[in-house]
């Protein structure tokens, strides 16, 4: 059906009752069409257009440029008082570190001490045994050959992020390889063992917080070097140990560092006196009426609940 002409010769649209055809026939408004007509009849002046186009463009870069200058201003005030706070910082990390060598230092000479005021108490035998004791303990210092097993992370990789962690774990020496290197040369033989020159008793814990790995609640940083002093067949057994084959295994995977290496003439030092913990007997609860009593949230013994795992990963 087409369009009567109209007065100024142009088409003009015509509604029939079958709207939907003629959406698709015309799916541009009319208003569109005058529009365009109205500009080819009388056209904006160019220069006009152009000028306001430039004039909108020197305000927009004013404007940022003004915010720039402002928050580039608002950094370097700030700017000292950070650095003199991260100085301040850094000076108290570094007095308290010394202050901490300074009173490791007066503990390892007061404990000789009270060793020789011991020993001159006591007679030869008895001096000898307790020594003895303490070697094994951990409580003393030893002297001897044995193995260091080092571990390091692996160089960081562009591609780390994309790719993630492998089958055999993180790129990373975590707590849980200390874990089973110590107690493989344990198992192996070894008579005293240390970790990155921290003495292992038997209530030694080798846990993680975050990424950091916690040694008796001291931090430890890469590369890891486990000493353990004990006889020649000790490098032996632990080559052929789990915990040797999995992290030659792990290494070969992810990239991380575990060599293995006989060393004499080492020394460990003793470990921190031993905090006391007596038991103490529980108060049982007093029995509730039956039905009427609330029943406690937290599992006992025998419960289902589980503390979560610590953090740091796990082969």
């Amino acid at each position: 059906m087409s369009a009567p002409p109209d007065s100024g010769g142009r088409t003009t649209r015509a509604f029939t009752p079958d709207f939907l055809t003629e959406l698709f026939r015309n799916p541009l408004d009319p208003g569109y069409a005058d529009a365009a007509a109205r500009r080819r009849e009388s056209p904006a002046p160019a220069g006009w257009r152009g000028a306001s186009t430039r004039a909108v463009s020197v305000v927009v870069i004013a404007v940022v440029g003004f915010l720039f200058a402002v928050a580039y201003r608002e950094t370097m005030a700030d700017e000292p008082s950070r650095s003199q706070a991260r100085a301040g910082l850094i000076a108290q990390i570094k007095q308290r570190e010394s202050e901490t060598d300074e009173m490791t230092a007066r503990a390892d000479r007061l404990r000789e001490e009270v060793g020789r005021q011991r020993d001159a108490a006591l007679s030869g035998s008895q001096a000898a045994r307790l020594r003895n004791l303490e070697a094994g303990t951990g409580l003393g210092r030893v002297r001897g050959d044995g193995v260091v097993v080092r571990l390091a992370d692996a160089e960081p990789k562009d591609d780390d992020a994309v790719s993630g962690d492998s089958d055999a774990g993180p790129p990373r020496v975590i707590y849980t390889d200390l874990q089973k290197v110590a107690n493989d040369l344990w198992a192996s033989g070894a008579e005293a063992v240390a970790i990155n020159g921290q003495r292992l008793t038997a209530t030694s814990t080798i846990r993680s917080a975050g990424a950091a790995i916690l040694v008796d609640f001291r931090p430890v940083t890469s590369p890891y070097e486990v000493t353990a002093i004990g006889p020649r067949s000790m490098r032996d057994k632990f080559d052929e140990s789990r915990a040797a084959y999995l992290m030659r295994r792990v290494a070969k995977e992810t990239g991380l560092s575990f060599q293995v290496r006989d060393a004499e003439d080492l020394t460990l030092p003793a470990a921190p006196e031993p905090r006391l913990r007596y038991a103490q007997p529980s108060v049982s609860p007093s029995p509730s009426p039956s039905g009427s009593g609330d029943r406690s949230s937290s599992p006992g013994p025998s419960g289902s609940g589980t503390s979560p795992r610590p953090s740091g990963g796990v082969r």
